[in-house]
């Protein structure tokens, strides 16, 4: 299996829009390869625009706002190529694509790395910041797996948020559970949080 680095992607349009969401990057040599399924607003500004920001984030909201449709989170202007990256992370890389893959599902973007600066030490994650980044990508998955297995995989993952989150991870989670409640057509009282004093 390829080395994936979870990261916030960040692309540009045309018209100067951006375009913030986590994206997974596969190792490939030297290179990495982004490869979002059709349709995306990515494919679209990668396209226009054949180059990318990716950012480690110093904040588990970003990935789980992403998802759950908040992106309106801070960016700096990147060093190397036109278009801007996160500004709340530990580090982000700038890239440029060196070949595409086209494909009617998933076409694959192949960069090489132009740019890249680390931003503020790190110190390591904790259970729940991990466990926020396993249910944001559970979430989006939402459409091809069992329910019963939604509601497995996310009361696994908030054992670790019950004992070990911060109030930043508890949000994220937050946004994430109600997303999955929405989609699986759960009421308020058949959440799948259980309480956080319990921790």
């Amino acid at each position: 299996m390829p080395l994936i680095l979870e990261t916030i992607v960040t692309t540009q349009g045309a018209d100067g829009r951006l375009h913030l969401v986590p994206f997974g990057l596969i190792a490939l040599g030297a290179h990495f390869v982004l490869a979002p399924f059709r349709p995306s607003p990515t494919i679209a500004n990668l396209e226009s625009n054949p180059c990318f920001a990716a950012a480690a984030p110093a904040d588990m909201r970003v990935i789980a706002g992403c998802v759950t449709g908040r992106r309106d989170w801070a960016t700096l202007p990147c060093e190397r190529i036109p278009g801007r990256r996160l500004a709340e992370a530990y580090g982000h890389r700038e890239f440029e694509v060196v070949a595409v893959e086209d494909d009617p599902l998933r076409p694959r973007f192949r960069a090489r790395i132009v740019h890249e600066a680390a931003h503020r030490p790190f110190t390591g994650y904790n259970r729940a910041q991990a466990a926020v980044l396993e249910a944001a990508i559970l979430s989006t998955r939402l459409d091809r797996l069992p329910p019963d297995k939604v509601l497995s995989e996310m009361r696994y993952l908030h054992i670790a948020v019950s004992k070990t989150a911060g109030p930043a991870e508890r949000e994220a989670w937050h946004w994430i559970e109600e997303k999955v409640a929405a989609a699986l057509n759960l009421a308020a009282a058949d959440r799948l949080l259980v309480d956080d004093t319990e921790a």
